[in-house]
């Protein structure tokens, strides 16, 4: 429990490192005291626009600092564990972006450092926080879908690598492609809106067709390419996942693919009461949900009007409500391994070119 008057926080990146400004900025409970990153200026530029009064170079030194109650990392995947390891050990609760991490292992260290020291330990799944999500999850908790017995999650881009040549098409760095990035992010609302079930078996498959042939990358300037550098990940991912009570997931992710979608993503939850269906296309937060259900034995669908958000913002609250009430933090670190430990057998799968189960095939 923390008794000063507004929690302090360091927010380490400068890249998405903004949406978690933005959210903290929104809490009055909270004040971003210090910043640190590569990007020089980047980082002046929310220095000034936010009022952060500490810039670092080296996050080594904003983590010294005793002040400072707790870290935001928006950095790297393969930054995670030790920047998210480093912290906890020096006293400081944390909040992740996605994924928690590249492998298991990491993230199984970076949840014990977090019990080690009895600090808080987040992931920002922001989807989670938008309205569509939030109602359907209502519904379900109401019982109004009945029994879910089959879920669709997906998000398909067809040209949207988000840097060819950079840490994200690294293997060591990013952990994989598309999977590891944008599908972490349905897998986690598929999971969560299932009750996080455990998964029994996993059939996938990889490809990567259009990155190393130099396509597919983000076009609009937000990400940089880097020329002459090998395509290492996945542009393409499928999976087909089998939990206890006999639910099942199919799972399709993509950053480049020749198909109608342009940068969309969305759920489909069918159950013996009624269905719901999430579609977002580029991002849109408004006419994306439909529920199908029965009135008087005539089929009926139902779109509710729905309100924007800034999902960190519902992300940020609760951290900061784990850390100053001692609410369970949500989404929290075991959440965040869960993901990446089916991501981590989705991938092998896909390796071995068949089904695994589990356990017996927890190690394959």
């Amino acid at each position: 429990m923390v008794e000063r008057e507004a929690l302090r926080v360091g927010v380490i990146g400068c890249g998405a490192g903004e949406f978690h400004i933005e959210g903290f900025a929104a809490d009055p409970r909270v004040k971003v005291v210090a910043l640190s990153g590569l990007d020089g200026p980047r980082c002046h530029g929310l220095v000034t626009k936010y009022g952060i009064p500490h810039l670092y170079g080296d996050y080594s030194e904003l983590l010294s600092h005793p002040d400072i109650d707790a870290v935001s990392l928006a950095v790297p995947n393969h930054l995670h564990r030790p920047i998210a390891v480093q912290a906890l050990r020096a006293g400081k609760h944390v909040l992740v972006e996605k994924p928690l991490s590249r492998t298991v292992e990491e993230g199984e260290e970076m949840v014990a450092a977090a019990k080690e020291a009895g600090k808080v330990l987040a992931v920002a799944f922001q989807r989670r926080q938008r309205h569509d999500v939030q109602l359907v999850r209502h519904q379900i908790e109401q019982g109004r879908l009945g029994r879910v017995y089959h879920a669709k999650a997906y998000w398909m881009r067809r040209s949207g690598i988000p840097g060819l040549g950079t840490w994200f098409t690294n293997k060591e760095q990013s952990g994989g492609g598309p999977l590891i990035d944008l599908g972490v992010h349905v897998l986690d609302l598929a999971s969560w809106l299932l009750g996080n079930p455990s998964a029994l078996s996993v059939s996938a498959a990889t490809y990567a067709e259009l990155g190393p042939r130099g396509r597919g990358q983000w076009s609009g300037g937000r990400f940089s390419r880097v020329e002459g550098i090998p395509y290492e990940v996945e542009d393409f991912a499928t999976a087909f996942v089998r939990y206890e009570g006999g639910t099942t997931l199919q799972l399709d992710v993509s950053w480049a693919a020749y198909t109608g979608h342009s940068d969309d993503f969305g759920l489909s939850l069918m159950g013996t009461e009624g269905g719901a269906e999430i579609r977002s296309k580029d991002y849109a937060q408004v006419g994306t949900l439909r529920f199908f259900s029965e009135l008087d034995g005539t089929p009926t669908v139902t779109e509710p009007r729905l309100l924007t958000n800034h999902g960190h913002t519902g992300i940020v609250k609760q951290f900061v409500d784990s850390i100053l009430d001692g609410a369970p933090p949500e989404p929290s670190g075991d959440e965040g391994l869960e993901r990446v430990r089916l991501i981590r057998l989705i991938y092998r799968s896909a390796e071995l070119g068949r089904e695994l189960r589990l356990p017996e095939d927890q190690d394959a």
